[in-house]
């Protein structure tokens, strides 16, 4: 079972994270008068792809699966990680399969021409797996980006995900998108529902991200009844719920 990995920590580190937050934007005008929400998987375990999904699918939704092919067909933390089988049932069921590099690469530490490559990589074998989708989509494994892998990435994805906790909202920056975890035990799913609940007051795009689904979750998953229950404040929102690929492609032909 692989263990977690940590993400450099200290002054440079947290420089370099902010840094790459302001450089290298994309800006995405946001609808003002209408609230959108995404919900999405990391990496991404066979608990999002069976429980996860069963859940998003009785409230009529679909999800959008960040797949690292690295991880296909192994363990991780997060348990038995996803297959073939995951790959065809979820696209046969309307949900969407993003890229999340083959190797779970930190973009702060790699270079931007190994990080490319390791995205092509990630792409070949997910084809090899039978997946005929484009991947549209991008999420930075543990939220870690650089100016120079956003500038590149926003040549090849639609939009790119990082993990910083807020609603987007105004001019976003489709380069690194903020979003808001599923996780954290009971704390951080009450913060999950109020995120949810504040698009009432205060419209945006709200992007969820989620791990493993399951009754005793890692610290980064939630338990289906955590789950069903940020669905349900999501439901009483009134939001519009859509993939990335699709919120993406409403806010452009309306733009």
């Amino acid at each position: 079972m692989n263990a977690p990995y940590t993400p450099a920590s200290g002054l440079f580190a947290g420089l370099n994270r902010r840094w790459a937050r302001v450089a290298a934007r994309k800006p995405l005008q946001l609808p003002s008068d209408r609230a959108i929400i995404t919900i999405t998987f990391d990496d991404f375990p066979k608990s999002a792809a069976s429980t996860g999904a069963a859940i998003l699918e009785r409230h009529g939704w679909q999800g959008t699966y960040y797949a690292s092919a690295g991880y296909a067909g192994g363990q991780t933390h997060h348990g038995a990680m996803f297959d073939c089988g995951d790959l065809q049932r979820l696209v046969g069921a309307g949900h969407e399969i993003a890229c999340h590099t083959y190797s779970h690469l930190d973009a702060s530490q790699v270079g931007t021409g190994a990080f490319l490559a390791d995205i092509a990589r990630n792409e070949r074998a997910l084809k090899a797996m039978g997946l005929e989708t484009e991947l549209e989509s991008f999420a930075f494994p543990y939220g870690e980006a650089s100016p120079a892998t956003k500038r590149a990435l926003s040549e090849r994805f639609s939009n790119l995900r990082g993990v910083q906790a807020d609603i987007n909202r105004g001019a976003a920056d489709r380069n690194l998108l903020k979003s808001v975890p599923i996780d954290g035990g009971d704390a951080g799913i009450d913060r999950a529902v109020e995120a949810a609940v504040s698009l009432s007051r205060h419209t945006g795009w709200l992007i969820f991200y989620a791990h493993d689904v399951q009754e005793t979750p890692t610290e980064w998953g939630c338990t289906p009844a955590q789950l069903e229950r940020v669905c349900q404040a999501i439901a009483d929102s009134g939001a519009d719920v859509l993939t990335m690929r699709e919120a993406v492609r409403q806010m452009e032909a309306s733009a």
